[in-house]
């Protein structure tokens, strides 16, 4: 399936969504919680996580044309990430999807539909296998790693790929965000974004499962993302043409569209 910004409606609002702020500790480890709850509706609450490095703020405007569409929005900083605390251990991609079940569970919610970008999709398809219960769907956008850019190097080539392609206001919110992640805790994640294998786990999801990816992204292919959509049970792949890794920003009406197609 492909998605353009300009075959879709335009969601209507004023201003942002109004959003209020909580700190969660589970186990140790420090979350943030932003929430725009619609009193409206009774359709599942949608939670987004960020990727590595970064935070809420590249997601707010997706966040925004979710509420205006009168869901509830949540979004999840993790721990060590948005200015919050670094944990005092490592965390590993299992132990951060348990943490974020925990969160989700706390919050009481109901079955979510868990929306993760970049190796927030890791962090999502964990949580699902861990805690099905909690989720009717999961989706990831831009999923790493791809298997062609599984290591360092060729992950840090790659991002700097899509860092001249993303409009500079990306640019400028993802840098600020990796300032204040600090390289240490950057690294120790990205050794187990490397190693975590996406494509051995969206097998064993019993959630229906939607990607996403803008149809220029360098980060997350093509066959890569048809790989994991054909070894998922129930899984669609939809495209964002013309747009890179940060697609969620750039073309916030786009991905909520498609997200919201499997929401409601």
């Amino acid at each position: 399936m492909v998605l353009t910004e300009d075959d879709l409606p335009a969601t209507t609002r004023k201003g942002a969504a109004k959003i209020t702020t909580q700190r969660v500790d589970i186990g140790g480890l420090a979350f943030r919680v932003l929430s725009s709850v619609s009193p409206t509706t009774a359709e599942p609450a949608i939670v987004l996580v960020h990727g590595i490095g970064v935070s809420h703020r590249y997601l707010a405007r997706l966040h925004d044309e979710l509420a205006a569409a009168q869901r509830t929005v949540i979004s999840v900083d993790l721990p060590g990430f948005g200015g919050l605390p670094k944990p005092g251990t490592d965390v590993d991609v299992p132990t951060m999807g348990e943490a974020l079940g925990r969160v989700l569970e706390q919050l009481s919610l109901g079955p979510v539909v868990l929306f993760g970008h970049s190796m927030g999709s890791q962090w999502v398809v964990e949580t699902a296998l861990q805690r099905p219960e909690l989720l009717t769907s999961v989706v990831v956008m831009g999923p790493v790693a791809d298997d062609r850019h599984r290591t360092i190097l060729r992950q840090t080539r790659a991002l700097s790929i899509d860092t001249l392609l993303e409009p500079p206001r990306v640019n400028a919110i993802v840098l600020t965000d990796y300032l204040r992640c600090g390289v240490p805790w950057y690294l120790t994640q990205l050794r187990h974004m490397l190693a975590y294998r996406l494509e051995e786990r969206v097998p064993q999801l019993t959630v229906p499962l939607l990607i996403i990816r803008g149809g220029a992204d360098p980060i997350a292919g093509l066959e890569w993302c048809r790989r994991l959509r054909d070894d998922a049970p129930r899984a669609e792949l939809v495209q964002i043409p013309g747009h890179h890794h940060v697609a969620q920003h750039s073309a916030p009406r786009a991905v909520a569209s498609a997200v919201l197609s499997l929401a409601s």
